[in-house]
């Protein structure tokens, strides 16, 4: 019970200081004039991915499991994916992808290279057939470019269609002053990074003690609980009526995961990460690329039709997906 109690604790421990962290993020960007379309895409996606690179960090360097930490990465990318679903569900009046921006869909697409290039690295690192400098892979630096240049893109893209991520407001923090903001942005940085940094230990216990694969527990449980930002983030959002940038930051988060696993990869020095780590980590992969060709059909092709409420039968297969993907790691990971 110890365990699952750390577990929770962790959990609510990222959640809450989350939810801070990415409120204060706001309130930055607000004072310093930045576009709460780059907010969504860029800064919040950064902020709520803090807990995955704390704890692949950590899992690499401290508690020496490369399964979780690549698992918490790609699990992630599914995770948030899935939160499409919630979504869709506490949005009443239509399905989000009726009403969201169609502008999504150039992030979603680095996106889907981005995974893709993960997943291929994968299958041929653990087959020896990938090239390496040293104990870093070739993906690395291919990463990190490809990252740079989605960046690059996305905000010459932002540029040109300023409302393309978020419906603008008024000012929302008029009593909140730039320093105190920052002040809070601070502290509660450091609650996310203290406990991202136990997680890894609390997930490898649980697998011990469980029975269960180091996959499993890294793509399910630390993926969760690592998502807890981006949940209280979109959820948020939701309310506020900024679904754009409900969805921004869900699509920018998966472009920042990928990142951390080129992070991880400089970190990790037995070797090239992902050849330490079971194939069947190219599953999840593989699933975060479906479901995201899934949500840029519903982005692009608008169904009117609603199965329940507001869900739509695009929500209904993310859900399938993410449950499959479920099961596959469960009862075949390594």
């Amino acid at each position: 019970m110890l365990v699952w109690l750390n577990l929770a604790l962790c959990i609510a421990a990222i959640g809450l200081a989350g939810a801070r962290l990415s409120r204060y993020g706001d309130v930055i960007a607000e004072k310093t004039g930045l576009g709460r379309g780059w907010v969504g895409l860029i800064l919040l996606a950064t902020v709520t991915s803090l807990p995955e690179l704390v704890t692949g960090l950590s899992a690499v360097t401290i508690a020496r499991v490369p399964d979780i930490a690549v698992g918490d990465v790609l699990g992630s990318c599914v995770f948030n994916l899935a939160i499409l679903v919630a979504v869709d569900f506490l949005h009443p009046a239509e399905s989000i992808y009726a009403r969201a921006s169609r502008g999504h869909i150039l992030s979603a697409a680095f996106g889907i290279v981005l995974i893709g290039l993960a997943g291929f690295s994968i299958l041929l690192t653990r087959q020896d057939a990938m090239p390496a400098f040293g104990h870093v892979g070739l993906y690395t630096p291919v990463i990190v470019a490809l990252y740079l240049l989605a960046m690059r893109t996305l905000y010459r893209y932002e540029l040109r269609e300023m409302a393309a991520f978020v419906e603008e407001v008024a000012e929302r923090y008029p009593h909140i002053s730039l320093k105190s903001a920052a002040t809070g942005y601070a502290l509660a940085a450091g609650v996310v990074v203290a406990a991202g940094t136990w997680l890894p230990f609390v997930g490898a216990d649980i697998s011990r003690q469980m029975g269960w694969h180091d996959s499993f527990v890294g793509t399910l449980l630390v993926a969760a609980a690592t998502s807890a930002p981006e949940i209280a983030v979109t959820l948020s959002a939701v309310r506020l009526g900024a679904l754009d940038m409900a969805v921004a930051n869900l699509f920018g988060s998966n472009l920042f995961d990928i990142l951390i696993l080129a992070i991880d990869d400089l970190f990790y020095l037995d070797g090239p990460l992902l050849a330490a780590v079971s194939p069947v980590q190219a599953v999840s992969a593989l699933t975060a690329l479906v479901m995201t060709g899934v949500a840029v059909i519903g982005l692009f092709y608008r169904p009117a039709g609603q199965l329940w409420r507001s869900v739509s039968w695009i929500s209904l297969g993310l859900l399938a997906l993410y449950l499959l993907n479920s099961y596959v790691l469960f009862h075949y990971g390594g």
